[in-house]
This record gives structure tokens, sequence and C-alpha cells, in this order.
């Protein structure tokens, strides 16, 4: 990890410095795209790179039943944009003081004191302060009474499709696990913890790992996929997953994200994980017997281990 983290501005050490700001769930290429640009904006300041996220969605206080799902959760997206080598990560806890702040009090609150802004970078589509009042040019007209210059940088677009958070949670939903790959620029990723489940996997030769997700993380559609699974150590490993309600057998309402090691036999009870989605094998489906469910999960085995040998 590069960058430093702190949560609040209380906890940051004052000094100037380029400030890229947005929510960056996913931390995009468009999101990278962005950051990238601030960080050669501090080059030519002289001054450090900060990044600065909230520690919520703000939907989940303006609105909470409107809130999307999160493409990461919060420690991971801090983790993911402190690795993009800048010098700061700052997390801001949105909530009503914050909510209510008018766009310049915002601007005074966010990138004066210990931020000391000389240039702050955003999205095209940026909104701040009270009710979303302020966007890029209002961030343009208050900037000079508060030191620094601001630029919006144009939303990434590939393939004819601008990226965002929202298209990639959309491909997520619909299964789509190769194209979030091309817009995320990294695999899909969930974090959680490894709790038993009914351990029929272990019945059947197949031992998963079943594991506990925040309730706000975007799971893939209900399918079998292809991907990777990291260990404790932070070693990653070919995995099979399931993500369902195991239609063969009854009485499994909730959905389940569950993984199968390949080439792996220890106990992962209890620890920290994550899966990685690659590649979509096949839909769930029910089968007649334990015989035939057995032989397919066989060759999603094998797919598997095809699919990620020619990833490389």
């Amino acid at each position: 990890m590069d960058g430093q983290i702190r949560i609040g501005l209380e906890a940051v050490e004052p000094a100037p410095s380029v400030v890229a700001i947005g929510f960056f769930d996913g931390v995009h290429r468009g999101h990278q795209s962005l950051i990238s640009r601030a960080q050669k904006a501090a080059g030519e300041h002289g001054v450090r790179t900060v990044v600065v996220t909230f520690d919520r969605h703000p939907m989940e206080v303006v609105n909470p039943g409107a809130r999307p799902p999160l493409l990461m959760g919060l420690d991971q997206r801090l983790r993911t944009l402190a690795d993009l080598d800048v010098d700061l990560v700052v997390a801001l806890p949105f909530d009503d003081d914050l909510r209510h702040l008018a766009p310049d009090d915002f601007v005074a609150h966010v990138l004066g004191g210990a931020l000391q802004a000389r240039h702050v970078v955003v999205g095209a589509n940026f909104r701040f302060g009270h009710k979303a009042a302020g966007d890029v040019t209002t961030l343009a007209d208050l900037g000079p009474s508060f030191g620094f210059t601001s630029e919006a940088v144009t939303l990434l677009e590939v393939d004819g499709v601008v990226i965002s958070s929202t298209e990639i949670r959309g491909a997520v939903e619909r299964g789509d696990v190769e194209q979030a790959r091309r817009w995320l620029g990294r695999p899909h990723t969930l974090e959680g913890i490894v709790v038993r489940g009914d351990q029929r996997g272990r019945e059947l030769g197949y031992p998963t790992a079943n594991l506990l997700l925040d309730d706000r993380a975007a799971i893939p559609a209900e399918g079998v996929y292809a991907g990777r699974f990291r260990l404790v150590d932070g070693t990653w490993r070919p995995a099979a997953i399931s993500v369902g309600r195991n239609p063969t057998f009854e009485g499994i309402t909730a959905v389940r994200v569950e993984a199968f090691v390949i080439d792996f036999a220890d106990d992962l009870y209890g620890v920290e994980a994550a899966v990685s989605f690659t590649h979509h094998l096949r839909g769930q489906q029910r089968f007649d017997s334990v015989e035939e469910l057995v032989a397919q999960m066989g060759d999603d085995v094998e797919e598997t281990r095809r699919l990620l040998a020619e990833d490389g």
C-alpha cells in the first residue's frame, strides 16, 4: 500500500494539496484516469496528491431505500485508492452535518483547512453541497476565493459506453462479470468471512468456502463462475464459485456465495477472504440426481482451470 489513509479531516496533517473528490465505488478505469490527472497536477504544483471520498454512499443518508448495492466495501475501497500511489486518502463521514452544508461551506470545510487545496479534480458530473446544489461550475466560481483552481475530467468512454459505477453494477447484477472486469480494469471482487454452511459440498467431494458478505455488496447474478480466491496470507488460488440457492436441494432460500478452491484442502472457517469473478460459466440449474450435479461440478472445475490458464 502506497498512500496513507485517514478517517476524517481532523486526522490530516496540514499541507498544500491537489485534491481529487468522489465516492469512487469500484475505483474503476474512469476513476483511475481522474486520479492520474490529479497526480500529474500535483507534480506540476509540487504538492501532495490527496483523494477525498466518503465513508458511506450519500443515498444511505439522503434516501436509504434508494441506496445502490456497492462494488466495494469501505476498507476495500480505501485500500484500492491508496494503492494508486497517491500520498493520502481521506474518508469523510457522510453524516447529516456534511449533508446539509451549502456549497460554499462544503468547499471551506473540505478543501480549506488541512488540505490547503491548490487544485481540485472532479468528474464532469460531480455534485456537492446541500441537495446537490453545487456542480463543476459552482466549484470553478468558488475556487479563486479559496485559493484553488479546478478542472472537470470528461467521463471515460469505452466502446461507446461511459464507464460509471452504475453501469458496472448493472453488469454485475446481470452476471456479465467479463464486462465488469473490462470497465473496472480488474475482476469484480467481494470480501467477507468464511462461515460454516451445510457442508454438503464436502460430502460431494467439492468442499466450498461460504462467504458471509455485507448486505450492501453487489453480488453477481445467480450462476456459476470461474475466478480466484484470496487466502488469508494474500495469495490467490483458482476457484469455481457458485452464487445462488443450490436448486438441486430443498430448503435453501438465501443467495449464497460459495467457492471451491481448486487444489487446496486446508480449513478456511473464520478467515477473512475474498473472491474475484473473472468468467461466467453457466446459470444455476436443478439436477435430477446428485450424480449429475457432481459430474457438472467436475466440468465446472475443469473449465475454470482452462479459462484461468488462458488468462495467465
